[in-house]
């Protein structure tokens, strides 16, 4: 099996950012990253969910309450306070730099803000939002949440998988992830938090990435477009 067919069969896409990520290799653990505007009630139940930041098309209550059981384990950032009142001792804030084992995989924050000057109060570095390294199914995975190519992206290390927005406005143009995907060198790249933002022009985005990154781009479709449904 190709690598490319090993994500396609580990990640689902439900569109924008929100991403169902699943451990085939240690217990069939089942994560969530940014689930938002889920169409389907899923069968597959959160071990553990991951927040990238406070904004609500990543971090929505109403999502994670499908997909979060009495044991899910959630962490967010601040702004997502509010899901103490829920989860109690279950959510945990997170801050970029922090490195930790839950469910027998390592976890890495990251960074997530915005440089240009067009978006600075989008996503303030001081904020302290993130993104998210996880080690599942040998591969290091990387959603880079809400940012534009930052320097820290530089130190990064190997990776196997990155996820990074090109919908431009409130992260990266096409143009600014194409040079970060080319700076970041992940085996595989896939394009997120673009569809909603560009609607008619995505396609158009999709070439234009997939030309300009040196290296595999993987273009997945969102789930409930693709006829499966199989909740």
């Amino acid at each position: 099996m190709t690598l490319e067919s090993e994500i396609r069969e580990e990640l689902k896409w439900f569109g924008h950012a929100s991403f169902l990520l699943e451990d085939k290799v240690n217990k069939n653990n089942i994560y969530y990253l940014d689930p938002f505007d889920l169409k389907f009630m899923p069968k597959e139940k959160a071990d553990v969910i991951f927040i990238t930041h406070a904004h609500f098309d990543h971090f929505s209550p109403k999502d994670i309450e499908k997909v979060a059981t009495k044991e899910t384990l959630i962490f967010g950032v601040r702004g997502c306070e509010s899901l103490k009142k829920t989860f109690g001792e279950r959510f945990c804030i997170v801050e970029p730099g922090e490195n930790f084992e839950i469910k027998g995989i390592q976890i890495r924050t990251v960074p997530a803000y915005n440089i240009a000057k067009d978006r600075l109060n989008y996503h303030p570095k001081e904020n302290k939002w993130v993104g998210y390294i996880i080690d599942v199914n040998n591969k290091k995975v990387y959603h880079a949440g809400d940012t534009d190519f930052i320097p820290e992206m530089r130190q990064l290390g190997p990776l196997d998988v990155a996820m990074l927005p090109i919908g431009g406005t409130y992260t990266m143009t096409v143009e600014e992830a194409i040079e970060a995907a080319n700076v970041i060198r992940a085996k595989v790249t896939i394009p997120i938090h673009y569809k909603r933002l560009l609607e008619g022009r995505y396609r158009e985005a999709e070439e234009k990435f997939r030309k300009g990154v040196r290296g595999t781009v993987l273009l997945l479709e969102e789930y409930s477009e693709a006829g499966h449904h199989n909740f």
